[in-house]
């Protein structure tokens, strides 16, 4: 199962889309915006999970995708 997560950069001013948490793989200017992307990413790899993390780097949602 691969994992996605959504994880804000150092200043959370910017997004980022990462596969098994490793290095960045797209930036986005806006958390909705990366997670829209990283929906789609998943939903079509699946099976797959995705962790969405807050600009406090707290995990706020998680969603798996069969």
């Amino acid at each position: 199962m691969k994992k996605y997560t959504v994880r804000p950069n150092k200043d959370a001013d910017a997004w980022f889309l990462k596969i098994e948490d490793v290095a960045p793989e797209k930036e986005f200017d806006k958390m909705t915006e990366a997670i829209e992307a990283v929906e789609k990413v998943a939903q079509d790899n699946t099976p797959s999970q995705l962790i969405i993390y807050n600009h406090k780097n707290e995990i706020v949602d998680e969603k798996n995708f069969n």
